[in-house]
């Protein structure tokens, strides 16, 4: 079976050679399933083309061949300041109801600052970097010296089955080498994905989870269908976004998407 849509952009011919793939009962509802497939990815396309108009050129990405886990990094090179109000909104998403928070990568601390200006009982962090520990989250810690603040050092992969259950947790770390890069950003939906069904193990019922979600305005089918097999429910809402033209972050679009995903 083949498929033809054409534009003056471009061409789309869509080929099925098991004619087994994507079989229902009767023609007509295969049909009907192919075109609309072929009609949302045509739709897909004209979106992209409209909203890559607005991307800036960014500056390329330096190879992670040398592993970051305990790389001393500059602030900017942790996290640029452009991610302060998307930290807002993810900090809101899961730490607005309260109770007790999990924070995967610590960073600069500023979406811990963020979290604890909600009504929540306890905050804990799982931080790598040792000079990350040493710096911003030792500055952290002192300053909220009041405040049930909790530490786990190491990668959340080894530490993170020793934790209980949360209220709320954010994810926000980053590819550690090229491995990891090529493995959790170029071959999945969001680098997150591999975190979603530890997150649905360590959330309370009705707690919330969010992460970097590498969505511009909307999310995918894939991506929703992800976030299904983990979560009973998941709510969107668009960042707009002043990305400078030299960002070296591998996001370039001038909003994202922050998702709410509760368990």
């Amino acid at each position: 079976m083949k498929k033809i849509k054409r534009s003056k952009e471009f061409e789309i011919i869509l080929t099925i050679n098991d004619d087994n793939f994507i079989r229902p009962p009767n023609n007509i509802q295969r049909n009907a399933v192919l075109n609309r497939a072929l009609k949302e990815f045509v739709g897909d396309l004209k979106i992209l083309d409209t909203q890559t108009k607005h991307f800036v050129p960014g500056s390329l990405s330096q190879p992670l061949s040398a592993d970051r886990e305990q790389k001393i990094m500059e602030a900017q090179e942790i996290m640029e300041d452009w991610q302060i109000p998307l930290m807002q909104e993810m900090a809101k998403a899961i730490a607005e109801g309260g109770g007790d928070i999990l924070e995967i990568g610590f960073g600069r601390g500023i979406s811990a600052e963020m979290i604890l200006n909600f009504p929540i009982n306890t905050y804990t962090a799982i931080e790598c970097n040792n000079d990350v520990i040493n710096t911003y989250f030792k500055q952290f810690k002192e300053k909220h010296a009041a405040k049930k603040i909790n530490l786990v050092p190491g990668l959340w992969q080894d530490t993170i089955d020793a934790l209980d259950v949360f209220d709320g947790i954010l994810f926000h770390t980053y590819p550690l080498n090229d491995d990891e890069y090529m493995q959790y950003v170029n071959g999945s939906v969001t680098f997150a994905e591999h975190f979603f069904s530890l997150a649905a193990k360590h959330l309370k019922p009705g707690g919330a989870f969010t992460y970097f979600s590498n969505e511009i305005d909307s999310l995918s089918r894939e991506h929703q269908k992800l976030l299904l097999n983990h979560f009973s429910s998941f709510t969107i809402k668009v960042i707009p976004l002043e990305i400078p033209e030299d960002v070296h972050d591998t996001w370039w679009a001038n909003t994202i998407v922050v998702i709410k995903a509760i368990k």
